[in-house]
């Protein structure tokens, strides 16, 4: 099974090695045949602490780093 490639926007650096990602999708309800935009957010570890609030990065599945932390940098979409 291949892993999940995100695209998102960095909302937060704060914590060491660690990034908060914002991910939009947009998809239209069953019923109601309305598109609907949902966000989620994942975090992901960035070993060099390179990117900053703001930013535009692809994350990628990996092995979990820690209990919430099961994505990783893949690189800048900028």
């Amino acid at each position: 099974m291949p892993k999940k490639i995100l695209k998102g926007i960095v909302v937060s650096d704060k914590p060491n090695k660690t990034i908060t990602v914002m991910v939009e999708r947009k998809y239209s309800h069953p019923l109601l045949k309305k598109v609907i935009k949902v966000r989620k957010k994942y975090n992901a570890h960035d070993e060099n602490n390179k990117y900053k609030t703001g930013d535009q990065v692809s994350i990628i599945e990996s092995k979990p780093f820690s209990k919430n932390k099961k994505f990783e940098v893949m690189e800048s979409n900028k």
